[in-house]
Formats: structure tokens, sequence, C-alpha cells
């Protein structure tokens, strides 16, 4: 069997938890259709450290890591165990490699950027998750190697997500629905083109080479998670999108599957 896939999530706003929208029915039927792994090794954004940390918790809390919304989201916990043992494995990777320090955090919970979208990917809560942080001094090229790093436990059954945006200017943010901003079109569709043409040097290069590239990500963060998840991707692996639409006006929800949802472990009954 081909390893497991790897995964681009655009999480959104907190209020995506509540308010699944498009993007929340997409990863409802992804996750009815994955393979299921051992645990979820997820990096997000809402989580940089110096060098790198891995939650080694068994039982991760939820992090409410926002405020000024609607006070329901302080209600919601996301109760997955964690995997103590996969975790380690991913900081002995990482201690290998020998690119950034590692540390083991056993007390480190979910962040939003975590625990949101797996609401609607597997909302029984009910696979082992753990976190890798985001280094502080990240670029496109140290974020492909984070992934490829990580790639090896794909062969362990772990599904490995950056969770992250597709575009992300919270300076244009727009309450509501509203429609897109036509920046925002133009952005998302060269970035599906070269994704889907896989690649590596044109992905990473998409933050200096498409279109408004600096209106859709002012900063860096919420983009480089999709370079760790196509960092991870065996270099051959087909490439799925989903189509998340745009909220806010300004906000991706599109994400990209790298891989066959089926791959990885013993095939589920139909």
């Amino acid at each position: 069997m081909p390893p497991f896939p790897s995964l681009f999530i655009s999480h959104g706003a907190p209020t995506y938890a509540i308010d699944p929208g498009q993007a929340g029915r997409q990863l409802q039927a992804l996750g009815q259709e994955l393979t299921r792994p051992q645990a979820i090794l997820i990096v997000s954004p809402h989580w940089t450290t110096s060098g790198i940390a891995v939650t080694t918790a068994a039982a991760p809390p939820t992090i409410h890591d926002f405020s000024g919304f609607p006070p329901a989201l302080e209600e919601l916990r996301y109760p997955a165990p964690g995997h103590p043992a996969l975790a380690r494995a991913a900081a002995k990777l990482l201690l290998a490699a020998n690119v950034w320090p590692v540390i083991e955090d056993e007390s480190r919970g979910l962040d939003h950027g975590a625990w949101v979208p797996l609401l609607h990917l597997f909302p029984d809560a009910d696979v082992p998750v753990f976190q890798v942080s985001m280094p502080a001094r990240l670029d496109a090229a140290a974020a492909w190697r984070l992934g490829s790093i990580l790639a090896p436990l794909a062969g362990e059954e772990v599904l490995i997500i950056g969770s992250g945006s597709l575009t992300h200017n919270l300076h244009e943010f727009e309450a509501g629905h509203t429609p897109p901003r036509a920046y925002v079109n133009q952005f998302v569709e060269w970035v599906r083109d070269t994704v889907l043409r896989g690649k590596r040097h044109q992905l990473l290069e998409i933050l200096a080479r498409a279109p408004h590239a600096m209106r859709a990500h002012p900063t860096p963060e919420h983009f480089l998670p999709l370079l760790v998840a196509a960092g991870a991707a065996a270099p051959d692996a087909p490439v799925h999108v989903l189509r998340g639409g745009v909220v806010h006006g300004m906000l991706s929800m599109e994400s990209y599957l790298f891989g066959d949802a089926r791959s990885g472990g013993p095939q589920q009954p139909d």
C-alpha cells in the first residue's frame, strides 16, 4: 500500500467550528472516506516556538486561543487522546535531522488551528492527535523540509496535516457573508494550478510569484503549512482539491489532499 496521504487544511476563523459551511461539509465527507489513521500530526501557525516542540500529552486539552467571538465557542471541547509514542517518534526524527532544537511538551493542548477543522474531519474525536510547533524563523524551503523530515511517519499510518489558510489578510476581514474580493480568486486559482502541477520549485516560489501574494499573505505563517503538507507527501502523490469557497470576503477555505484517501492502511468496507 502507498503511505498515508498528507493534508493541507484552511482552518478559517474560530467561528468555523459552529458555522462549517461548504468547507466543513467537504471535510466531513473526506473524514468518512479516509482510511482511519493511527494518529494525526498537525502543524498550526497558532503555535510558534523558537525551535520545535512536540506535544506528548496523553489527553491534550482544548485551547481557546482567541477572544471577541461568540461565547458558544468557549464551551466547545475536542477531547481526542494524544499519542505519546508516535509524538516521541516525531521528536526523534526531528532530532536526527539536526535542523532545529527539539523539546517534548507534556502539557500543551490543541490550539484552534488544530481542533476547529478536526471537529469536522473526525467529529467523534476518536483519532489520537498531537501537534508539532511551527519554528518562528521559517521560510518556504524550511517548511518543505519540515514536512519531508516528518514524512516517514506516513508509513506508520500517521496523517500529517498542515493547518493554515490559503489566503489570510485579516485587515480586510468583513463580518457576515460577503462576496470574495477579486484578488482572492485570482490568487487561489494561481495556487491551485501550481499545486496540481506538483513541481517543488514552483510551490516554493508561490509567495514570490503568485498574483497579489503580498496582499493575500501580508505575513507568511498561514501559508507555510501548505508547504509542510506538500513536503510530507510522496513525490508522485495525486492532489485532490477541496473547494471550500471564500468567507468574510478574503478568507479562502480551499484545502488539498496529497495522496489517495484510502491509501496507507487496510481498506475500509464499502
